[in-house]
Formats: structure tokens, sequence, C-alpha cells
């Protein structure tokens, strides 16, 4: 409890941040009295009944659509955010999509490029643009969505997918490294089979959840909550010493 009181009066701006697994980290920020900056690209209705209920508990928040792949519309996400709160302490980068599954043999150029850039360069257009902001703050933090298929390579058809989500590794370990000295840690969560959620409901059959569900030690596949208590905890220990890490929830399917 003594972590997530530190969320308190934080302000926070989470992307994609009013559906599935975003939707719940929003929730959970909300519940932990920080203000928060909800981005949406197609889930407008989500976002108002999110900001509503933060407004209820007396809190600021503000729901804010675009294109992040596109470099103006991240900036003008992270400006209008700052407006909004009053500021920036915390940056969460969950946006992100499979799209479709292609295999090697079917992979196009334009198909590439448009899945890295939903998942990888979107990321980096709203961290550079939210980096000075973060850096006003004594200690500030940043949590980037990743997913179990950037470290074992995902199902078949999710190539690029999955090499974007091991790319976000790196990433995270990267900037680590260089916002350190500015007072902001850059973690990373890798989620792995997550039900219930709008992705696994498009991309995942009823047949292939069931035989992932069977190879996991704990015997039952993860839900949206897993993922936001874990990035509330590497959030809120934005004061801490963890930076460079990827924690890994996947319920014991893969370790290191």
């Amino acid at each position: 409890m003594e972590n997530i009181d530190k969320l308190r009066d934080k302000n926070v701006l989470i992307t994609a941040g009013a559906q599935g697994i975003g939707e719940s980290i929003t929730r959970h920020f909300i519940d932990s009295g920080a203000n928060v900056a909800i981005h949406y690209f197609s889930s407008a209705e989500t976002a108002n009944e999110l900001v509503k209920y933060a407004k209820s508990k007396g809190l600021k928040a503000a729901a804010i659509s675009g294109d992040l792949t596109k470099e103006s519309d991240a900036i003008a996400l992270v400006e209008k955010s700052v407006e909004a709160l009053g500021g920036l302490n915390i940056l969460i980068n969950n946006a992100g999509s499979l799209v479709a599954r292609k295999m090697l043999s079917e992979m196009e150029a334009e198909f590439w490029h448009k899945v890295m850039d939903i998942n990888m360069t979107s990321m980096m257009f709203v961290t550079k643009a939210a980096s000075p902001y973060l850096a006003k703050n004594e200690n500030s933090s940043i949590v980037n969505l990743a997913s179990l298929a950037g470290r074992k390579g995902g199902h078949p058809g999710s190539l690029v997918y999955s090499t974007s989500k091991g790319a976000i590794l790196t990433f995270t370990r990267a900037l680590s490294t260089e916002l350190g000295s500015q007072g902001t840690r850059v973690n990373a969560v890798a989620p792995g089979l997550i039900l219930g959620t709008s992705f696994h409901n498009t991309h995942t059959t009823k047949e292939s959840a069931a035989a992932t569900t069977a190879g996991i030690p704990i015997q039952r596949a993860g839900n949206a909550a897993d993922v936001a208590r874990a990035v509330l905890y590497l959030a809120s220990e934005y004061d801490g010493f963890i930076t460079g890490a990827t924690l890994d929830i996947n319920g014991g399917v893969y370790n290191m």
C-alpha cells in the first residue's frame, strides 16, 4: 500500500487507455488517486466514461484522441495532457496491435512498416514528446507494454508483431540508460496470454487459448487486472531503484 499511495495526485498519460489492458490500467490509476490523460483512437465512448469516473472521485482527467503513428498527433497528445493535468509524472506506453497474422511468405513491406509504426515508432514519438515534461520532476517513470511474443517469438503469423515487441524490450533498456540522469526510470511489462481483451478475442481462437492455457504452470490464463497491477507497481515505485527491467506476466510459462 505504501507504494500505491505514492500515486495519489500524480499525473499519468496512458496511451490506448480506453480498451482492454489499457482500460484496466486506467481504472487502477484512478482508484489509486492519480489524475489521468486517456489517449484513444477508436474507443471514444469508454474514454469519456473513464473521464466521468475519475472526475466523480475529484480527480483531473481528459480523453484525447490521436493517431500516434503521426508525430504531430503524438506531440499534440502530450501537450494536451500536460495542459489538462498540470504536468506529467508517469507515461504508460500501451498502444499496440498485431493487426493481422501474416507469415513471412505473405509479408509485404507496407504491412511490415504499418505494424512496426503502430507498436514501436508511435512509442518513440510519444516518449520523445513526453521526456522533457517528465524531466521537470525530480522523479518520474515510464512503463512500456511489451509481450511474451517479444521473448519467445510468438505464434505463427506474428512475425512482425513479435519483432516489434522484442524491439520494445531493447528500447526500454536503452532508454533507461539515456533518461536515468534526468530522474526518469524506464521499465517494461511482457504479458503472456491475457484473455478477455479485444486483442485475443480477435486474433486467438478458443482452441489455441485452451492449448496455451494447458501449458501454463498455474493452470489459468491471465486477465487485464494482472497486468494493470504490475504496471502500477513499476509506476508507483517511481523514486526507486528499478529501471531497465522487464517484468514477465505469464503464469510461469516463460522465465529467465
